[in-house]
């Protein structure tokens, strides 16, 4: 036996003189030898007889010194009898020239170990692959061509140091898809838009809906629904119009649309959606006391049916301020063409100023006895007489106005009313009769003999107020100095003093004379 590389050569011998020996090999019949555990690259075995005479060797081969001695102890076993052994074999190849040490291996992505026996092996790192003895060394292995990623994440991506990674797959976007997010993307805004305008809108709604209730109810409106449910009043139910109606027909209540002010409130012109023209009365304020006297003139209103008293069509209480709507009398008032430079002044001659104070007293007589309730208007003068478009008188304004019981002879407030139509008999007990106001009633009379104003500055002063400038100068028979011109030019003397004298018994001190 030789290892030819090494050159290392052993041998044994043995002597066949037929006898049967078990166990241990002795040299009879058997012969052992050791083999270098490394370092060998190959490996005869020659056979060879002295005698020339071959036949009684039969077997040859290589085996661990452990297993052959732990069969030489066992005489039940006997090798050189036995059908096969066990052979286990190391081998490695020789060292390269170009790995030089364990931190060139480590460089070259490759370790290095050694046999049982000794002998060094190199191998390539975990993820790595390729021959380490070979120029190219150890390669990193792309683990996703070995390796397969499950179908709910299929893409396999190469990690450093031979590990991956699944992912899922990234779906291409095809050149329509963009146009098609982009539209519905814009779609989602806009819907969205119109989400939010739409919430805005119910919003806003149901706010005007509250702040409307808040001002129903400040406005009186509870008060006005008990009056108008109550048995002692025989009231007609008047319209009650909307915010918006009333806005509309007057185009938001436009100062163009404005027909007069006064104490209690602004009156626009207004058209209604069915075409009537209409007067709507806008409060001034919403205090407690302006507020009884818009509840009072409503229920007034709706208790009087008399073509000379100006018709109620309706009331808002949902705005900000009470509104009152009225029949449009289109030719202003009374004291307009009296007192202010008018060119139809002409049309007030005696037998239209007659028909007209014969008009304002049939609807005082209708208030004070021919109502359901007596009514105390409590404002008689001359601007709250209208004119229609055939110049018949309308007595409006009923805002400070009192119903009272039947047996009842008069009321006992605060004194309202306007200087110089003012009753001094009330004005000194603050006991407003229907005698009150016949004493107005005579302050517009003596208006319309003379064309003053029941209050001037221009008078002296004794004479400013015009009831007693009228009295004095009737007493002194100057009562034809004071006429108006168209008033003078009346033939029928006796009829102007009629008048005259019906005109001192209204202005009388006593309302009882």
């Amino acid at each position: 036996m030789a290892g030819l590389d090494s050159m290392v050569f052993g041998g044994c011998k043995t002597d066949c003189n037929n006898q049967k020996l078990r166990g241990k090999c002795t040299g009879f019949d058997c012969c052992q030898t050791t083999v270098p555990s490394s370092g060998i690259q190959r490996l005869n075995v020659t056979l060879e007889s002295t005698t020339n005479n071959m036949n009684t060797c039969k077997h040859a081969f290589v085996a661990e010194t452990r297993w052959l001695e732990s069969n030489e102890t066992d005489p039940s076993n006997d090798v050189q009898y036995l059908e096969y052994v066990p052979v286990a074999l190391e081998w490695t190849i020789p060292n390269s020239t170009s790995i030089i040490n364990l931190t060139e291996a480590h460089r070259r992505n490759m370790s290095v170990d050694y046999t049982s026996y000794g002998a060094a092996f190199y191998f390539c790192f975990s993820g790595y692959g390729g021959n380490p003895y070979l120029n190219m060394g150890c390669q990193g292995i792309n683990q996703c061509e070995v390796n397969r990623c499950p179908n709910s994440s299929p893409i396999c991506e190469s990690l450093k140091g031979g590990a991956y990674r699944c992912t899922p797959q990234k779906k291409r976007k095809s050149p329509l898809k963009i146009p098609i997010i982009v539209i519905s993307s814009s779609f989602g805004v806009l819907f969205l838009l119109l989400v939010i305008w739409w919430l805005y809108k119910v919003i806003k709604k149901r706010n005007k809906v509250k702040l409307k209730q808040k001002f129903f109810k400040r406005n009186g409106g509870l008060l006005l629904q008990q009056q108008l449910s109550s048995n002692e009043n025989n009231v007609q139910k008047a319209k009650l119009f909307n915010s918006k109606e009333l806005e509309n027909a007057t185009d938001r209540f436009n100062e163009n649309r404005i027909l007069g002010k006064g104490g209690q409130g602004t009156v626009y012109k207004g058209m209604l959606i069915d075409g009537r023209i209409v007067a709507i009365k806008k409060c001034n304020t919403v205090d407690e006391g302006n507020l009884e006297q818009f509840i009072n003139e409503i229920i007034i209103l709706s208790q009087i049916n008399h073509r000379n008293v100006v018709k109620l069509l309706g009331c808002c209480l949902e705005t900000e301020v009470p509104l009152l709507v009225y029949e449009f009398i289109p030719n202003g008032t009374l004291f307009q063409y009296l007192h202010e430079e008018n060119e139809d002044f002409s049309l007030l001659t005696w037998d239209m100023r007659l028909r007209i104070v014969t008009e304002i007293a049939g609807a005082l007589s209708y208030l004070h006895s021919a109502a359901s309730l007596p009514i105390y208007h409590r404002d008689i003068k001359s601007s709250n007489i209208l004119l229609d478009d055939k110049y018949k008188a309308k007595v409006a304004d009923f805002g400070t106005s009192r119903s009272v019981a039947i047996d009842q002879t008069h009321v006992t407030t605060l004194v309202y009313g306007t200087f110089g139509y003012l009753d001094p008999e009330y004005f000194q007990t603050s006991q407003f009769t229907e005698k009150s106001d016949v004493y107005s009633f005579g302050v517009v009379l003596i208006e319309l003999l003379t064309g003053e104003k029941p209050v001037s500055s221009t008078r002296l002063a004794e004479s400013r107020n015009l009831s007693t400038y009228f009295v004095h100068s009737l007493k002194e028979n100057r009562l034809f100095d004071i006429l108006d011109t168209q008033v003078c030019k009346v033939c029928n003397k006796d009829e102007v003093m009629a008048i005259a004298n019906l005109a001192k018994r209204c202005l009388h001190l006593n309302g009882k004379k």
